[in-house]
């Protein structure tokens, strides 16, 4: 296993259109080991191939939720998921507000409307088929990280002055780090 790097933007990968994964062998089942443990390393919820310089169509999730919500104190229960080829058939007319952050634009985060539920079809890294209702944030999740394979960014979904103020506290941040602005 290893620690992958993560692409931020502006990187010219992350606007690649992902292309289908077209067997699941050792050889994939290795990068999704490798993306769950930079996913866990970073830490993040959700990560797409293409984040990692693979433009495929594969993603990981764990939404990491805690094992007793009410208890601040509860460890995260760990829920792996792999996404292969993933797909929304339907979604939900109604949308909702969620606050997004993304891995490839670190520590900023924005309001996006997605609807809150879909109904999805992906392989697994048995490459064993599944269809699914999903809602709420495993929902959100998936739309935000199949977005990654299409070359958007989260931040796409925001008006023009709210996406340059994410990208100005984004360049400032890497100022602030000593990091090359974007």
């Amino acid at each position: 296993m290893a620690i992958l790097r993560i692409y931020e933007t502006p990187e010219p990968v992350l606007r690649e259109i992902s292309t289908p994964v077209e067997k699941v062998d050792d050889e994939l089942r290795q990068l999704i080991s490798d993306m769950f443990e930079t996913m866990y390393d970073a830490p993040g919820i959700g990560l797409a191939a293409v984040q990692v310089g693979v433009p495929k169509r594969l993603l990981v999730m764990d939404l990491q939720e805690p094992e007793n919500p009410d208890d601040p104190e509860s460890k995260p229960v760990r829920e792996p998921r792999v996404f292969i080829n993933p797909e929304v058939l339907q979604a939900s007319t109604s949308k909702v507000p969620y606050t997004e952050g993304c891995l490839s634009v670190p520590d900023q985060y924005a309001e996006v409307m997605r609807p809150d539920r879909i109904r999805a079809r992906w392989l697994d890294e048995n490459g064993d088929s599944h269809e699914e209702e999903l809602e709420g944030l495993l929902a959100v999740c998936l739309q935000h990280e199949m977005d990654h394979l299409e070359g958007v960014l989260f931040i796409d979904h925001l008006s023009k002055l709210k996406r340059d103020m994410v990208l100005k506290r984004l360049a400032k941040t890497r100022r602030e780090r000593g990091l090359r602005a974007a």
